[in-house]
């Protein structure tokens, strides 16, 4: 199973809009995670639209349309019964790792956003880990636009950034 993962899309804002390449990797996904910050539940829709389902939680600047659809967080299964938490905001950096596995107890991994910062850390035992897939729209201090894909196989979750110019 591949998961293509996304967060903080911050649209519609001017002209800025989805990487050619990212669209693609969205439409090549079994399922999409997206992160919150998607802002406008035309821009869901519109991701939805094309083709994957979409798990998605708001963010801290969606609007209220979204906000009354989307909750704040959330747990979705995974090939073979694996479990991903997600949230928008996870926090301060000090003690993330472990206040999101305290929290999403019954997951192999929690995906989040509000940041634009990418990161992957696992647990020491790697038995749990955590991913923000930075933005793939707003990269703000971050030298490029990025995602995140996840595949999913013999009971395990692997994750990559993926980096676009």
């Amino acid at each position: 199973m591949r998961i293509a993962i996304i967060s903080d899309t911050h649209l519609p804002r001017g002209t800025r809009r989805l990487p050619d390449a990212c669209v693609q990797r969205l439409r090549a996904a079994d399922l999409i995670l997206h992160g919150g910050d998607v802002v406008s539940a035309a821009v869901l829709d519109e991701i939805a639209a094309l083709g994957p389902p979409v798990a998605a939680v708001c963010g801290n600047v969606d609007e209220p349309e979204l906000r009354l659809r989307l909750p704040q967080r959330r747990v979705v299964e995974v090939g073979g019964g694996l479990r991903i938490g997600m949230l928008h905001d996870a926090g301060p950096a000090a003690g993330r790792l472990e206040r999101l596995r305290a929290g999403f107890a019954d997951c192999a991994a929690v995906v989040f956003g509000h940041s634009h910062v990418p990161l992957h850390e696992r647990s020491a035992d790697g038995a749990f880990q955590i991913f923000n897939p930075g933005s793939p729209t707003d990269r703000r201090r971050q030298p490029v636009h990025t995602m995140g894909e996840a595949v999913v196989a013999d009971g395990a979750i692997a994750f990559e950034h993926i980096r676009f110019p």
